[in-house]
């Protein structure tokens, strides 16, 4: 057994919550601008004086609409400023916040409101009303829908109006660092969703520490950081709450389809993400490249880059002559890279999935550093992440500070610590089962060095054992494949088999470029170039760079090429876009058979 300690940084208070961090930035920087909003297409600022107006004009409605202290409060909508606003203002008016993927069925939506008991919900859309009013009838605590899109700030302003700010700081200094402040819900790759429940206390813990371990990251009035990922997700909750408590500017935009316009219109010094981003920005940068013919000079640059980082790990850094050649691709190519960026970012932040080595020097080389972290919705977002001066790249970083990490006998990463959650919603056996004498048992497989550097290396759950009883974890060979541009998901089965195979959707973005570089008709779709030997070559490259990765025995000697991506309206992806394995196997079935009998 081994564990890993660093001191905390940051000292929870021991009575207050998160609204107290509104009601200091308005008192200690009025005029400082912490939070853009786009409105037709522009950032308007709104200061931290007028960002506390706003959320006590909303906590007022919903306190004169009958929210009482401890009710749940239901916010379905894509991330978007009225996100953080109606967070703080449920928070303020005493209440929980129970956050619903804006991509949720009408079956999800009535099982975590149902669930978590929500005597209210927020939606953006008349569509997403729609969805909840659909399953109203087996909500029978559901007394008020607002839909934000139909003016619901500006309906609870007015309902709020008799209300004095003395009235809602009152009902907001009610709950203290151990009362809940969200119920999260997780994923569920397998069975129902499960909600956590994350206090005032965990928020502070997570944020504060991180804040303080990435201080230089935190500069009040020059820093700042778009967010682009789901809010109701744990890692965007992060975010938000990490951005006022530095304070730092925050953006929040829902369309990633114009994320290279907002980040270049926003210009955030930060940026967070998860690998696919990244991978995307990569893979489309080198196309672009190799369409204007400059994809060898691209890949020159790519290589030094990578060669430039490894170098900066080592006690003589970076040669003379590497030190040239990577000056003169900085204004070759990382200069235009970083711009597509926004230009002014230095460092992100990544979880949910491996970056991957490769990327992590590539990033590092360019002078965008992304910085790997891993955590669950147990333990409100990042449990481990990277320092910003000295990252280990392949590693998911050291330990919250103020937490331990410990990797169990058996290889499972257990943690301890302030910012985990306090259990599961209503769900006792399920708590007990994770929360063992004071250590969350997350289920991952990981190992830590002597600096106190997490590597994680699988799940404890999706351990193949081959026909020849060979354990295989599936995670290392299946985020390599992943990495070529050419593919959007894998997943590696072989339980019982006599050897291990690979089920592989391709990138529907990327396939029209590689059809187009490699002269064949577009439109072609995946179904059409299942015998195509081109594609073939390529998938197998794909699969021979993941191979290099494991021993033989590990390695993928068939694989599949299926009709479609995985996607959350197929059923087989959460909306933290994690595979649901055993769906993915039993509706490919056929397709499984036939890589050991085809």
């Amino acid at each position: 057994m081994r564990e890993f300690s660093l001191p905390a940084l940051y000292e929870v208070p021991a009575d207050g919550n998160l609204t107290d961090l509104i009601r200091r930035n308005a008192a200690l920087h009025p005029d400082v601008a912490v939070i853009g909003r786009k409105v037709d297409g522009r950032w308007q600022d709104v200061t931290a004086a007028g960002f506390l107006d706003e959320v006590r004009a909303a906590a007022k409605g919903l306190m004169a609409s009958g929210i009482r202290p401890g009710d749940r409060v239901g916010l379905l909508s894509r991330t978007r400023y009225e996100w953080a606003l109606l967070d703080f203002a449920i928070w303020s008016a005493g209440a929980v916040t129970v956050p619903v993927y804006e991509t949720s069925s009408p079956e999800q939506i009535q099982w975590i409101l149902g669930d978590s008991g929500a005597v209210a919900c927020l939606v953006e859309t008349p569509d997403h009303e729609a969805a909840v009013e659909s399953v109203r009838d087996r909500l029978p605590e559901l007394a008020n829908i607002w839909q934000i899109e139909r003016g619901a700030v500006e309906r609870l302003r007015a309902a709020g109006e008799s209300l004095t700010d003395e009235q809602v700081d009152e009902r907001s200094a009610l709950a203290t660092a151990d009362s809940p402040a969200t119920i999260v819900y997780t994923s569920g790759t397998t069975g129902r969703p499960k909600g956590c429940v994350l206090t005032h206390r965990a928020f502070f813990a997570e944020c504060g520490n991180a804040v303080e371990r990435l201080k230089p990251l935190f500069n009040t009035g020059d820093s700042s950081v778009l967010l682009f990922l789901p809010a109701a997700h744990v890692f965007g909750r992060l975010v938000e709450v990490a951005a006022v408590l530095a304070p730092i500017r925050l953006g929040l935009v829902s369309d990633i389809r114009n994320l290279t316009d907002d980040l270049q219109g926003f210009r955030p010094t930060l940026v967070l993400g998860v690998p696919r981003v990244f991978e995307k920005v990569y893979n489309g940068a080198r196309a672009k490249a190799q369409a204007d013919g400059k994809g060898k000079v691209f890949d020159k640059a790519a290589e030094t880059a990578i060669a430039y980082s490894r170098a900066l790990d080592t006690p003589s850094g970076p040669s003379f002559g590497l030190r040239i050649k990577h000056k003169v691709f900085d204004k070759l190519v990382y200069g235009k890279l970083r711009a597509v960026l926004g230009g002014r970012a230095t460092h992100a932040i990544s979880g949910g999935a491996p970056l991957g080595e490769r990327l992590g020097h590539f990033y590092r080389g360019i002078g965008f550093t992304v910085l790997e972290g891993y955590g669950l919705t147990e333990s409100c977002a990042a449990t481990a992440f990277n320092p910003w001066d000295k990252p280990r790249i392949g590693s998911v970083g050291q330990p919250l500070p103020g937490s331990v990490v410990r990797i169990a006998d058996d290889g499972e990463v257990l943690l301890h610590g302030e910012h985990l959650f306090t259990g599961y919603w209503n769900n006792e056996a399920a708590t007990a089962e994770a929360l063992s004498d004071g250590w969350f048992h997350t289920g991952d497989l990981g190992t830590l060095d002597e600096d106190g550097f997490l590597r994680i290396t699988g799940r404890k759950k999706e351990i193949i054992v081959t026909a020849g009883g060979k354990n295989v974890a599936p995670a290392v060979i299946e985020d390599r494949i992943r990495a070529h541009a050419l593919i959007a998901e894998c997943m590696v089965v072989g339980d019982g088999r006599p050897f291990v195979g690979a089920l592989i959707t391709l990138d529907e973005d990327f396939l029209p470029r590689w059809l187009e570089q490699h002269g064949k008709p577009a439109g072609l779709t995946a179904s059409e170039l299942s015998d195509d030997a081109d594609l073939l070559a390529a998938v197998q490259k794909a699969v021979d760079d993941g191979n290099a990765a494991v021993s033989k025995a590990e390695s993928v000697r068939k694989f599949r090429i299926l009709p479609a991506q995985f996607t959350e309206e197929s059923g087989h992806v959460t909306p933290s876009l994690k595979l649901k394995r055993n769906v993915v196997a039993k509706d490919f079935a056929d397709e499984i058979e036939a890589i050991y009998h085809g």
